[in-house]
């Protein structure tokens, strides 16, 4: 076949090919320009919800994101959310808008599996808080979105469903722990997303994908039901193709709540605000690698170098320094171990050799711990918080790289080294974001730019204690600047194998574009 022969080929297989330019430009408005113009009945839910059904249905195949899909029950949800808007009732921020839940999050009458065979039939009999407060706003469920076993890693494959691939290059992870979050919103499946975060679970599939994720300050989205209600270390948030819409999102997650222990009293409506503010004067730490303590790719460095430049452009003084992260690393890791045991340590007696080998490494690592190691991680944890505090009474905001690499393979756990540099296991690559979990400040990772393959970049934006709409209004800044989140994949050219899906071929996880 001819080059030429061979792109005009490539145009007319895409998604998109003979279906009119409205629909395909529909399922990649914003969250607050679908719901606005499904207040103003300009669009109906229905035809919202159906739009990016058609869209799960043309694409998902290929990527694998949305993996437990009611179809029918949504546009039943959809048709009463019309008759709703008809009568003139009242209508929830999120008023028709599809979402589908992580595979984590438990959804009543819907599987929920956490990615483990262990859970594969587990059909919960009620919604957890974070979707409590999302359906309650007046979205519909469409799903479910894949997450690695138990949430354990940045790279979401499974027993159950397989891998999520990038939808910037098939061949390529989604991160994770929120990966098919992350994937379907690239790809326009749905407008918003909820996820969670311990060790970047919210931030790393937002900079794989080229989407906004913010792992909030703890008790901003109170957790229910939660086996650790006073922990800090693992946090709900939103997921969105935009600041704007994660903060729309946040608006209608945050909040108190007489379940959660940790709850903040602030109300979401303090989110659901415009986020537009003048940057001059602002006092930015830009820090590479976090003064040595993380390796990072240079594909990685010198696409985020321009960074400094563009908050220089928007009136900052930005400098080149960071908080000391001493014992960061130590706290994370003793935490998580600790409360991977509390969650899952059960299993290790009945079902060890039914789960991934990394995990049950972790949570027999929570199992050796002794009073006197979470002890020291205590001491550590408030010595940093207050180094943390100190450095935020003289910076605005810290900016680094969310991930250290590009997305990697997805035949891989994770990368076997970064920079050159050995990975022990499959956190240590992940450091950038989980040093930044074990601090407690609030971090949004916000799309900024592109390696020379085409792979998104992420940049991390993280601010004092509690300051989760500076770094909101500091993302939405650079976003307006950049507009780098506005590049969508191009599907004509991205399969596993590097060729070109036709007709005849079949759907499937296998990364094949799915039949129309």
């Amino acid at each position: 076949m001819s080059p030429e022969a061979h792109r005009a080929h490539s145009a007319s297989e895409a998604p998109d090919a003979h279906r009119p330019p409205e629909a395909a430009e529909l399922v990649h408005l914003t969250a607050r320009d679908l719901a606005a113009r499904i207040r103003a009945r300009e669009l109906s839910a229905r035809e919202v919800v159906q739009a990016h059904l058609d869209r799960i249905e043309q694409v998902n195949g290929a990527v694998n994101a949305v993996v437990t899909l009611v179809a029918e029950r949504a546009l039943d949800e959809a048709r009463t959310a019309d008759e709703t808007a008809v009568r003139g009732g009242p209508l929830g921020p999120l008023h028709g808008l599809p979402v589908a839940h992580k595979d984590t999050h438990d959804t009543r009458g819907i599987r929920t599996t956490y990615g483990t065979p262990l859970l594969a039939d587990n059909v919960p009999d009620r919604d957890e808080l974070i979707v409590e407060r999302i359906r309650a706003a007046g979205a519909i469920t469409i799903g479910k979105t894949n997450v690695p076993e138990f949430a354990a890693g940045s790279h979401t494959v499974n027993p159950v469903f397989g891998a999520t691939r990038n939808p910037y290059d098939l061949r390529r992870s989604a991160g994770g722990s929120s990966g098919g979050a992350a994937a379907a919103l690239a790809c326009g499946m749905h407008p918003l997303a909820d996820g969670s975060d311990m060790g970047g679970s919210l931030r790393n599939p937002a900079s794989f994908c080229n989407v906004v994720g913010l792992r909030p300050s703890p008790g901003r989205v109170p957790s229910w039901p939660d086996i650790a209600p006073w922990s800090t270390m693992a946090v709900q948030g939103p997921m969105a193709r935009t600041v704007a819409d994660a903060a729309l999102l946040l608006s209608v997650v945050a909040g108190p709540d007489p379940r959660s222990p940790i709850a903040l009293e602030t109300p979401g409506s303090a989110f659901g605000g415009p986020l537009e503010r003048d940057l001059r004067g602002l006092r930015i730490a830009w820090s590479p690698d976090l003064g040595g303590a993380v390796p990072v790719d240079r594909e990685v460095g010198d696409v985020l170098a321009p960074a400094v430049t563009v908050f220089a452009d928007l009136g900052c003084a930005v400098e080149e320094t960071c908080p000391d992260l001493s014992g960061a690393d130590e706290v994370f890791r003793t935490f998580r171990a600790w409360q991977f045991h509390l969650a899952l340590g059960a299993l290790l007696e009945t079902s060890a050799d039914r789960m991934k080998p990394s995990l049950v490494r972790n949570v027999r690592q929570g199992r050796t711990l002794t009073g006197i190691d979470l002890a020291r991680a205590t001491a550590l944890h408030g010595e940093l918080f207050h180094r943390v505090r100190e450095f935020f009474e003289r910076y605005d905001a810290l900016v680094l790289p969310t991930s250290q690499v590009a997305p990697f393979p997805v035949e891989s756990e994770y990368p076997a080294e970064v920079d050159g540099v050995p990975m022990a296991d499959y956190l240590d690559w992940m450091r950038s974001a989980y040093l930044v979990s074990a601090t407690g400040s609030p971090a949004l990772s916000v799309p900024a730019g592109f390696t020379p393959g085409g792979l998104p970049v992420g940049l991390q934006i993280v601010g004092p204690h509690r300051g989760d709409l500076q770094v909101l209004r500091i993302g939405h800044a650079f976003e307006e600047a950049t507009r780098y989140g506005e590049r969508r994949p191009e599907w004509r050219v991205t399969r596993p194998d590097g060729r070109v899906p036709g007709r005849h071929e079949s759907s499937g996880a296998s990364g094949q574009e799915p039949r129309r």
